[in-house]
Formats: C-alpha cells, structure tokens, sequence
C-alpha cells in the first residue's frame, strides 16, 4: 500500500518552495489522528473481499524546528483465497528549511519483517540526492521537487487563495524511495461543517470549523506505459490546521475509507525566534 503520501498529505502532501520561517507558514496543529479503515469497493479482478484495519498519523513539530511524522498503517486484507495483515511502520523528520528528509519503513505482512527502506534526502543544486541505507546502500539522483510538509504548507496556501486547480510534485520516501511523484490537485470549495457529521464526536472543538474538500492524483514519471492514468488517488477533508479526514483512497481494482476515530491535539511548540 502506499500509506505514507496520505498525510500529505499527507500528506500527506511545483518548484522547490523553502518552508523556513522566513515563509508565511500556516500553524500546522501537532496532533495524534487515529482513523478506521474499511473496504469501499473491490473489483473482481482484484479478488479482495474484504478490509479492515486502522490507521495512526502522529504530526509534530514547527517551521523553525522541523517536522516529524510517525505513521502507522495496519490492515487484513480478505481475498478468496486466504487473508493477510500487513503492518507498516514509518518514521520521517523534514528540517524547517525544507532542504533534508530522513526516512524509516518497515514493512510486515503476518507479523513478519518483509522489508525496510531507510535513507536520507537532500536538496543540492542538481535536483534531489538520496542515500539509502536499507534494504542495501545506494545513492539516487531525482528531479528538483518538494518533501511531504511542503506539499501540505502549498496546499494550504493555495487553497486560501482560492486556487482549486494545480499540478506539483512530491517526494515521500515510500515504496523503494526512488522516484518523484506527481500530483495533481483539486480542491474544492471551503465548506461549512455539518453538524450530523460522523466524525464531530472526534473532531470535538474542532467539529464547527469549516473545511475544504480535496482529491488528489498521483502518476509516476519514471513509468514507461504512455498512458497518463494516476496509480492511486486519495480523497479528503483537510482543516486549515493540516488535519485531514474522511479519507477515500482509491487504488484501482479497488478502495477504501479512513474515518477519523480520535483526535488528540498536542500542545503547539513555541513560536519561532525573531531575528534582530
């Protein structure tokens, strides 16, 4: 599954955009988000009968200290011929100059360690260098592009100003970490909440605050198939604050929902220093 770019976010998640403090960066929320997962719809051609699972997204940090995420994706997967947990694990930090992302994932299927991908990415002048240290040492280079928090921060911003239409790009570190990802963004308009909303109960205080519906495609660039058709698209409610819910991501052969099931708000870390 490719769990990670839904915080993006999910984010999870244009040219090269810096989301030091030197940049009017929306106040991300620190939070714990917990989401249940279930299946919304399988072809036949997929053979899944049936998902369920949960989610866990934990957002912390600030555009002068940086940005950590701990993520974690569990899920059975019923198909006609046997079922399969599959646990994924992954721990990313994002510097607040938005110049280095370091990344951890292991991966299990039945509680067994099936694989793991850690490296570290950098900005240079050339585009985007990763070394990866596991599952064995390389070094990658990619295309200019932006990490997982930029992507949000963009977002935001261009949802403020009313853009609903924009493609960009975005690297996450998912997968074998050695491609750049594009994007293409819809958002709608910024909505109000409604109050039989199945979510308020965990949205709580936040239950009244308005929010804009986005969906996002993402394609890869190093496909070679000819065909601009995205591999997966994720769909969701997204706060002002960067949290995101009500989530459809859709797969192809098939898809699932992830409904906000408890939200934990951390305290907000101190403003950033101001330079004399």
């Amino acid at each position: 599954m490719r769990a990670t770019r839904l915080a993006f976010h999910a984010a999870l998640l244009s040219a090269v955009f810096s989301v030091g403090p030197a940049f009017a960066v929306p106040a991300l929320q620190a939070h714990r988000a917990v989401y249940d997962l279930t299946l919304n719809k399988a072809s036949d051609r997929s053979g899944i009968t049936g998902i369920s699972g949960r989610m866990v997204y934990e957002f912390n940090g600030s555009a002068c200290e940086g940005y950590t995420v701990k993520f974690r994706f569990v899920t059975q997967i019923v198909t006609n011929d046997n079922t399969r947990l599959t646990d994924q694990q992954t721990t990313t930090f994002e510097d607040a100059e938005g110049k280095t992302f370091s990344f951890v994932t292991k991966s299990f299927v039945d509680q067994n360690l099936d694989k793991e991908v850690k490296g570290i990415a950098t900005k240079d002048a050339k585009g985007l260098k990763v070394d990866i240290d596991k599952p064995e040492k390389n070094s990658l280079e990619l295309a200019a592009t932006q990490f997982p928090t930029q992507h949000l921060v963009e977002l935001i911003g261009k949802a403020e100003k009313g853009e609903n239409f924009y493609q960009t790009n975005l690297f996450d570190g998912s997968e074998d970490a050695n491609k750049v990802m594009t994007t293409t963004v819809v958002v709608g308009k910024k909505t109000e909440a409604d109050k039989a909303d199945p979510e308020a109960p965990a949205l709580a205080k936040l239950a009244t605050d308005k929010y804009w519906p986005v969906d996002i495609a993402y394609f890869d660039d190093s496909a070679q198939n000819g065909e601009e058709v995205p591999e997966y698209r994720i769909s969701f409610k997204l706060h002002e604050n960067g949290i995101t819910r009500d989530l459809t991501m859709d797969y192809g052969d098939f898809s699932m929902t992830g409904k906000l099931v408890n939200l934990s708000l951390f305290d907000q870390t101190k403003p950033c220093p101001v330079s004399k």
